[in-house]
């Protein structure tokens, strides 16, 4: 079967006008794919040029395949399980800063180049005052960038119009604030002139973004019957799921510039993220952070499951709209909206999503994604809500163990053992906790400002909620407790 390739592909050349700083499975299932889909329909008319960052990894699988890859689809869609391929032709060719440092730098260099976009992990917006700009490259992501924006500075004289567009998608709040600030840091560590840096404060924007796709990444297991439905072999094929959502904050108005939305895209650009984070937060996070730990406690193991049992479906919606939502400040019918793609996302039947790696860290989780709408809905309401509070008591109930093994604290579900993934403090207070009394355990958790930054005792009837759902779930069972709740 022959490798994928521009042949294959049809690939139309276009103006470099992108560089992007990494290669992975997401940002080619993301933004990639929405930029092919912009040029196909007129929008955009740019190409891509994917950058390795890192030492390790090699790019010859790209380049055996001219950069050529296939997107796959797979999700419920107009109600239907629905598979969707696309083969992505807008990335014209991959570069290694350290193996190609010359060529990599001659990118900074190229008149059409316009956007500069990452994934570099949540790691990579660092400042690290070791960092050198005579490196080649520099050893951070900040370095890299603002030595490549110093090269284009130089070579273009300074020219205001030839300043760039930060499109950082790592998944960190105020990633393009954080990323500028790097940049700064730089110049001045470096000792940079004073024009450059006015360039980079007036001529590049940075902006902060928050998108929202599973990438399932390459499907070894089941890729030799694709390539067969395909008609070709494609060694960097990416799965994912249909859903997507990219939020674009910045200063200045883009929108004419990357018009992803007149091709039917699911951008929105905005000056204020935050709402649209707080949705996703709460309402796609939160959801998973509410019901995962009584689901598994229920006998369920993947998320699928969890929505086929009508048990924890009708917990999860209760929990969403009718105390999540009323806390949260958009419009009430875009929330909704929201939610209802959540709850489709939920039931694709291609993602097997378990709920054991769903539950690392939920004490933290909890608090990040949870707390906040149970208080608002206490503060709003007066009295307490009965899904978010019950999640309270199915987290205590799945954290319960006398046991740490392996940097794990043991529990159990119906006999068979189970794995208990936190902070080493967090396992240690359930492993010393769990087993007292339940109105002493309940206290405890609930006073434990580590936990929740607050003493939630003080909030009035909490602590004999919990308590007595806690002693619901240990005599009766999570499904019979969780039931009372419906």
């Amino acid at each position: 079967m022959e490798r994928l390739n521009k042949a294959i592909s049809g690939k139309k050349e276009r103006p470099i006008k992108v560089v992007q700083f990494g290669e992975g499975n997401f940002l080619r299932g993301f933004v990639d794919y929405m930029i092919d889909i912009a040029n196909e329909s007129g929008k955009f008319d740019g190409d891509i040029v994917l950058i390795k960052p890192i030492e390790f990894g090699s790019l010859d699988m790209f380049h055996e395949q001219d950069c050529q890859y296939t997107v796959s689809l797979r999700g419920i869609a107009d109600g239907e399980a629905k598979v969707q391929n696309r083969v992505v032709t807008a990335v014209a060719d991959a570069v290694d800063t350290y193996k190609e440092y010359e060529k990599y730098m001659d990118l900074a260099k190229i008149d059409t180049l316009r956007f500069v976009v990452s994934n570099t992990t949540e790691a990579g917006i660092v400042f690290d005052d070791t960092d050198k700009m005579e490196l080649e490259p520099p050893k951070t992501f900040p370095g890299k960038l603002t030595k490549f924006l110093y090269e284009r500075y130089q070579f273009f004289n300074g020219a205001e119009d030839k300043g760039l567009v930060m499109l950082p998608v790592e998944l960190i709040d105020d990633n393009g604030i954080m990323l500028k600030k790097c940049v700064l840091q730089l110049i001045e560590l470096w000792g940079l002139e004073d024009g450059f840096k006015a360039w980079v404060e007036n001529a590049c924007i940075f902006t902060s973004t928050l998108v929202d796709r599973i990438i399932t990444g390459y499907p070894r297991d089941e890729v030799e019957s694709i390539w067969q439905d395909l008609g070709y072999e494609d060694r960097i094929l990416v799965t994912g799921e249909p859903f997507a959502l990219w939020v674009i904050e910045s200063d200045k108005d883009i929108s004419k510039e990357f018009p992803l939305p007149d091709a039917g895209l699911p951008v929105i650009f905005t000056d204020n993220q935050k709402p649209y984070k707080q949705r996703k937060v709460r309402i796609l996070n939160g959801a998973h952070t509410s019901f995962v730990l009584a689901s598994y406690l229920a006998g369920n193991d993947i998320v699928l499951e969890s929505m086929q049992d009508d048990d924890v479906k009708n917990f999860m919606m209760k929990t969403i709209f009718d105390e999540v939502i009323p806390t949260l400040t958009l419009p009430k019918e875009e929330l909704e909206e929201f939610a209802n793609a959540v709850i489709t996302r939920f039931n694709n039947p291609y993602v097997k999503h378990a709920l054991l790696s769903i539950s690392l860290n939920s004490v933290s989780k909890w608090r990040a994604r949870c707390l906040p709408s149970f208080l608002g809905y206490v503060e709003k309401y007066g009295k307490l809500p009965v899904h978010l509070t019950f999640s309270i008591a199915a987290l205590m109930a799945f954290y319960t163990g006398s046991e740490i093994r392996d940097k794990a604290l043991i529990g159990h579900r119906n006999g068979q053992e189970y794995n208990i993934m936190d902070d080493a403090a967090v396992l240690e207070f359930f492993r010393d906790y769990s087993g007292k009394d339940t109105k002493t355990f309940v206290d405890a958790y609930l006073s434990n400002e580590n936990f929740h930054g607050q003493d939630l005792t003080k909030v009035e009837g909490l602590s004999d909620a919990v308590a007595s759902y806690l002693d619901d779930i240990k005599e009766n069972g999570m499904r019979a407790a969780l039931c009372k709740t419906l």
